[in-house]
């Protein structure tokens, strides 16, 4: 994996480890694409903190935006979380074959 491709990884899962960006993601995975406005709504944060979260996240290309007159709808870009669930599937898979060559080890001896 290049340089590149590991820090844009490792920017989106520090944009999901916050608390609020990741409710913000499930929100809009749950519901779809919404304005700063709607997913402030309920919250304990301001609009304005909210925006702050949405432009983390979009930075990270988790979240997109697109005007429409006056708003501003935010919604998931799905490509840069199956590109992380491919790295995670990666990962999980290399620990199964370490786990499968110990269990291996353990019982030939």
């Amino acid at each position: 994996m290049s340089n590149g491709r590991e820090r844009e990884l490792a920017d989106v899962f520090a944009a999901l480890g916050d608390t609020t960006r990741l409710a913000l993601v499930m929100h809009l995975l749950a519901v779809g694409a919404l304005s700063a406005t709607n997913l402030a709504e309920g919250q304990a944060i301001s609009r304005q903190a909210i925006v702050k979260h949405l432009q983390v996240l979009e930075a990270a290309a988790l979240v997109m935006h697109q005007r429409r007159g006056k708003e501003v709808l935010y919604a998931l870009d799905g490509s840069r979380i199956a590109e992380a669930r491919a790295f995670l599937d990666a990962i999980s898979s290399g620990w199964d074959q370490a786990l499968g060559r110990l269990k291996s080890l353990v019982e030939s001896t």
